[in-house]
């Protein structure tokens, strides 16, 4: 029980680091925070397997996470080509970003920052310590409403950054309030998602795939849709 709850302690710290901290330190935080959270776990004597990190699981991992990259270009080409769901990819704060931002953002900054934390610490290491302590169920409730607390402090500025959400919840105290609420219940669903996926494939390929997809291709959409809206 020590050890999860150090592992807690180290996850909220670098909560806090990671909104705070310049954007430069984004990715070395995320990298060394994933690296104790596996050391905390390996410790208290989780397996590879348990962490979905097991080689016996990687081939199966990667099957899963080639058909769900391939749904995620499906849905947001279906999505961008409507033009009652496009409003939803005009996101400010991907349509300032640079060229060279983009790239970053998308190969760098994603996949080894968001993705690579993210998936270690709440599909792999916690939920697996509290999976083996309480069972899948469990772990897969706390680790899902722990990873939608997670993102209280991100989603404060959507009103102001997405046209979607600004005209659904407004730009008030109130509107901040319900898009904050709205995002920490929608990322907490992703969440039990993702454990699933953990889950039946054994391995954590599958929810990194999806996890990077949907935000690496989600970025480059609405750096593109907001350059041609400005344009």
């Amino acid at each position: 029980m020590r050890m999860l709850i150090l592992a807690v302690v180290v996850l909220a710290a670098a909560n806090v680091l990671v909104n705070r901290l310049g954007p430069g330190l984004y990715v070395p935080v995320c990298v060394v925070t994933a690296a104790v959270l596996v050391l905390i776990a390996r410790r208290s004597g989780i397996t590879w397997e348990e962490l979905g990190l097991g080689r016996s699981s990687a081939r199966r991992g990667l099957r899963w996470g080639l058909v769900l990259v391939g749904a995620v270009l499906l849905v947001y080409a279906v999505g961008l080509a409507l033009p009652l769901t496009r409003e939803a990819f005009h996101d400010e704060r991907a349509a300032e970003l640079s060229a060279g931002q983009l790239v970053y953002r998308v190969l760098v900054r994603v996949p080894f920052g968001t993705v690579l934390l993210e998936e270690i610490a709440f599909r792999g290491v916690l939920w697996a310590m509290m999976r083996r302590r309480w069972g899948a169920a469990w772990a897969t409730a706390v680790s899902s409403a722990m990873f939608g607390l997670w993102h209280i402090q991100p989603s404060r500025g959507l009103t102001g950054s997405n046209a979607a959400v600004e005209t659904l919840f407004g730009t008030g105290t109130t509107g901040v309030a319900l898009s904050v609420t709205a995002a920490v219940l929608g990322t907490a669903l992703a969440g039990v998602v993702f454990c699933e996926l953990r889950r039946r494939s054994g391995s954590l390929i599958p929810p990194m795939a999806l996890h990077c997809a949907l935000n690496s291709v989600g970025y480059a959409l609405a750096w593109a849709v907001g350059r041609s809206w400005g344009s």
